[in-house]
């Protein structure tokens, strides 16, 4: 934990990335190698018995009483209540919501954190947490160890876990799960931008976006994750939708492959 002047300038991502500098970071390198292996060995001992889990993802711009950090309160209540883990990014917004919601309904609430410049440490809701120094590390185990995404509003962050999991998906580096973007509104642009230009110019296939679902109730997320998982059917979402239906995909627990 490092707080006011402890904090280091630039975080260890960018003295990985950074090749700029004397060439001792030929020398160094080698040892960051381990410090990376050690990242990994700890997350798979921490999480390994976790059981069935799903990923919340959002803003951490979101504060206490606003709508979308209530509505992820809701959904992480509703998911414990099924049986679910609750990990998030362990930082505050939407991430200390979810992990609020989860506790509240006696539920396991893990908290994958990450070093960065202005926001450090865990929030009070999580129970099994981590911080690591490497997003790549991180992302390996949001994705090893969910059977689900839900993804509410937020920003590049929130973006970027959201087309890491189609991507993969997508590719076939992992099994099939439910992506669940949750505000019907917020995402509308997106997924018209998706289909009538990406999908439109070919730049993917028009079946790419079946690995979407959208609702708006958390009763609705809820009810398409468990579906999924429990027949391995293409639950359908009666939220609305933007411009069109996207089908649910189908549910299928989600490994990295060969793990």
């Amino acid at each position: 934990m490092l707080r006011g002047k402890a904090i280091p300038i630039t975080t260890t991502d960018q003295r990985l990335l950074d090749r700029r500098g004397p060439s001792d970071w030929v020398h160094t390198d080698p040892w960051r190698v381990l410090r990376i292996q050690a990242e990994f060995v700890e997350g798979f001992g921490l999480l390994a018995e976790l059981g069935m889990a799903v990923s919340v993802f959002g803003s951490s711009r979101a504060v206490p009483g606003t709508r979308e950090f209530e509505l992820a309160e809701r959904i992480s209540a509703g998911l414990a209540e099924a049986g679910y883990a609750v990990i998030t990014g362990g930082g505050p917004g939407i991430m200390e919501a979810a992990n609020k919601g989860a506790m509240s309904a006696n539920g396991v609430s893990v908290g994958l954190g990450i070093e960065l410049p202005l926001e450090q440490g865990l929030n009070d809701h999580v129970e099994i947490g981590i911080e690591f120094r490497y997003f790549f590390v991180r992302k390996t185990m949001f994705v090893k160890y969910s059977q689900a995404f839900v993804v509410l509003p937020g920003g590049f962050g929130t973006l970027d876990e959201l087309f890491e999991a189609l991507t993969l998906v997508q590719t076939g580096k992992i099994t099939k799960f439910p992506i669940v973007l949750v505000g019907s509104s917020y995402w509308s642009g997106l997924l018209s931008w998706m289909r009538d230009t990406v999908a439109g110019q070919g730049k993917i296939s028009p079946g790419d976006l079946d690995l979407l679902c959208i609702a708006d109730e958390p009763g609705e997320v809820v009810r398409i994750i468990r579906a999924a998982h429990s027949n391995g059917e293409h639950p359908g979402s009666s939220a609305p939708r933007a411009d069109g239906p996207l089908a649910s995909p189908p549910a299928f627990q989600a490994e990295v492959e060969g793990g």
